[in-house]
């Protein structure tokens, strides 16, 4: 399966956005999704993650609340909304397919996942 992340952008902190990740090449009903993000000098880390079905949803403690994974299985595509942004979520957003749903655990593993998309890039200005 082939990844596509969009909707990266510059924007102001309190702001939001909304990040897709198109799949192709294989439904991506047949995978569970995350996203992940990594900003400059830190290692790439778990952001959210959301179950074949879209049923289980797991977060990092920091978007709990203030962003929303989601997924559109008829359209090959996973979203994070991301609401009431601050400057500390700059990075690179990276959307990931995992061939198999998982424990809370393992879905925030970057190394549970098989397949990666390109990132996006989100700016959160002060």
């Amino acid at each position: 399966v082939q990844l596509q992340a969009s909707g990266g952008g510059l924007v102001q902190a309190g702001g939001s956005l909304r990040l897709s990740c198109a799949a192709s090449g294989r439904s991506s009903a047949s995978y569970a999704m995350g996203w992940f993000r990594q900003a400059p000098g830190k290692e790439r880390e778990f952001v959210a993650a959301i179950s074949r079905s879209g049923g289980t949803t797991y977060y990092v403690d920091d978007a709990k609340g203030r962003f929303t994974i989601s997924r559109d299985n008829a359209k090959n595509t996973v979203y994070l909304q991301m609401n009431s942004l601050k400057p500390e979520d700059t990075a690179v957003y990276y959307c990931a397919a995992n061939r198999y749903d998982s424990t809370s655990t393992y879905m925030r593993l970057r190394t549970r996942y098989d397949y990666w998309g390109q990132g996006t890039l989100v700016t959160v200005s002060s």
